[in-house]
């Protein structure tokens, strides 16, 4: 995800369905380079040793059509969807596609999240996501509200009742990421959330988040926020 600042190479559709089953499928990808993943994850646990190789969803063949974004998720290791990001992710029929909540104040405010040290992504400035997991899949599909749900709960102490998700889905189209953004809008202002997020935090022994930020403007945007999210951010203050 380290790629720069410039939003020209984006594409942002606009839905009002996800159908993203889940098929059973072998990554050849994992398979013929399995050693070396193994190697290279090794390599990443000794600098933070936190890293759990548990299981994540990725997935193939995006279409769009008649108002839906459909794709096809599968299971593999998060040690190979390490190795496929930080090798330039080299099997091209493969994507991440994960939700953020898009959490917003009622004074317009963007809430975002600066990723903890301990994390894969120490430093990169994000609304709360995830790639999804087994745990997100209900009756053979991948369920991304709760998804977002889950992951808005887990890194900032917010719950369904804290926001109104609105009933579209903004997908950010970024090469091998496709960011599923639902905009979640609060009664609070982007000052208060950020007060009450970080009062969650300092509660937490080792919190996922180290920062909140607030992106009120073109200029609140850095270069710690990832290319992706800056040209749907560059979007949503378009249109503010």
């Amino acid at each position: 995800q380290a790629r720069s600042n410039r939003v020209t190479a984006y594409a942002i559709h606009r839905v009002t369905r996800l159908d993203l089953t889940v098929v059973p499928w072998r990554w050849p990808f994992a398979e013929a380079r399995r050693d070396e993943i193994d190697a290279h994850f090794t390599e990443l646990r000794r600098a933070t040793p936190q890293l759990w190789n548990g299981q994540v969803l990725l997935a193939r063949n995006p279409r769009f059509a008649d108002g839906c974004f459909s794709a096809q998720y599968f299971e593999t290791d998060f040690a190979s969807f390490l190795a496929w990001r930080d090798w330039g992710f080299p099997d091209a029929a493969v994507f991440n596609g994960f939700g953020m909540g898009a959490l917003r104040g009622s004074d317009g405010a963007f809430v975002l999240g600066e990723m903890a040290a301990h994390t894969a992504n120490a430093g990169k400035i994000y609304f709360p996501a995830g790639t999804p997991d087994r745990n997100d899949v209900k009756d053979g599909r991948v369920d991304i509200d709760g998804s977002v749900a889950r992951e808005v709960e887990e890194e900032t102490g917010l719950t369904a009742s804290d926001y109104r998700a609105v009933d579209y889905w903004d997908c950010v189209m970024a090469g091998p990421l496709v960011a599923l953004m639902r905009v979640l809008n609060s009664t609070l202002t982007g000052k208060a959330l950020q007060n009450r997020i970080e009062a969650n935090l300092a509660a937490q022994p080792e919190p996922e988040l180290s920062a909140i930020h607030l992106v009120r403007a073109h200029g609140d945007l850095t270069p710690a926020i990832p290319a992706y999210m800056v040209a749907y951010l560059e979007k949503q203050l378009r249109n503010e």
